[in-house]
């Protein structure tokens, strides 16, 4: 899943998504000193120095005096919402900021519009990125909140070298609590029902009696248009923009024809939100239905070709990709 998700994914799902987050080695940290309580997590000097304008919705507009950390999550409501208060377990819709608080560098923010929220697991009872939760946990919906959290709440000692964070940094989260989830349906295990095959010029497929797929690219040029084929149509939840999904998932490079990534290799469902996958898989995600199976090719720009394709190499900054997703579920 690293080459498929961003930054939001692991810090955002990781509190109740065990799934994806034991999949990266950076999101398993030990047990706080301070972990999640029913008491709201303090103010303080170092959080409160942060300056943060603009409206809830809106990209926050911040400034503050580097370097910051602190030992343990402090927090600050900066527009308290007039909306239901938020309780430990429940699926938040946010819009989110995250800085390096040491050097003052945006390391991610999500797209603050229609197609940009994503999913906090509201969490203060797990040790995995707890600083999130205690930054969102007392808040209200409509709220905007600043969170200061050390190493030892977010990433670990060590930090994300791979996101912007050093050993030792502190995370500085901005979050805006959009509205609360209500509670999803258990999802499936297995999608029923025969495909379709995929339009001409699709790749040929066919699956295992489990729903792993292979897919057979054909001849000819690759094809640089997204395009989205729903090869098996469900009649469960419609996937919007903003939910987590859990889903088998199996790439393909169409470039070279090599698998790159299969949830179904690794033997269980992936769980993300649509906010934090590349483009073209979340386009191919949105208004589909739970139950559905479906083929999306993602060129370049709406893949990896931005970030010049993976850091292992196994996509290309030029390469188009195609998927075969079964969306099991919506959370």
């Amino acid at each position: 899943m690293k080459t498929l998700v961003t930054l939001a994914s692991l810090v955002l799902v990781a509190g109740g998504l065990a799934g994806c987050a034991a999949e990266s080695e950076e999101a398993v940290v030990s047990e706080p000193e301070t972990s999640g309580t029913s008491e709201c997590t303090p103010s303080g000097d170092e959080v409160e120095s942060i300056s943060v304008e603009g409206a809830v919705g809106d990209v926050p507009r911040v400034s503050f005096e580097t370097p910051l950390s602190v030992s343990s999550t402090q927090r600050v409501v900066v527009v308290e919402g007039e909306g239901d208060p938020v309780e430990n377990g429940d699926d938040l819709v946010v819009d989110y900021s995250l800085y390096n608080a040491a050097t003052g560098t945006v390391i991610e923010e999500s797209g603050y519009n229609e197609l940009s929220p994503t999913v906090l697991t509201l969490n203060t009872e797990v040790p995995a990125f707890v600083g999130v939760s205690l930054t969102a946990a007392c808040s209200t919906v409509g709220s905007r909140v600043v969170g200061l959290i050390p190493p030892v709440e977010a990433f670990g000692v060590a930090g994300a070298p791979e996101f912007g964070l050093g050993e030792g940094e502190s995370l500085l989260f901005v979050v805006d609590i959009l509205e609360i989830k209500p509670p999803a349906e258990p999802a499936l295990e297995q999608l029923e029902g025969e495909a379709e095959e995929p339009p001409a010029g699709f790749p040929t497929i066919s699956y295992a009696p489990s729903g792993e797929p292979t897919v057979t690219i054909p001849e000819g040029d690759v094809p640089g248009e997204f395009a989205v084929a729903t090869v098996l149509e469900g009649t469960g939840s419609v996937v919007g923009a903003g939910d987590v999904v859990v889903v088998q998932y199996h790439g393909v490079n169409w470039n070279t024809g090599e698998v790159f990534d299969s949830s179904w290799a690794r033997g269980e469902p992936a769980s993300f939100p649509t906010g934090g996958v590349i483009p073209g898989f979340r386009d191919g995600l949105i208004d589909q239905t739970v139950g559905s199976r479906v083929v999306i090719v993602i060129p370049a720009e709406l893949g990896y070709g931005p970030n010049g394709g993976t850091a292992d190499g196994s996509i290309g900054p030029e390469d188009t990709i195609v998927f075969v997703v079964d969306i099991l579920g919506v959370q």
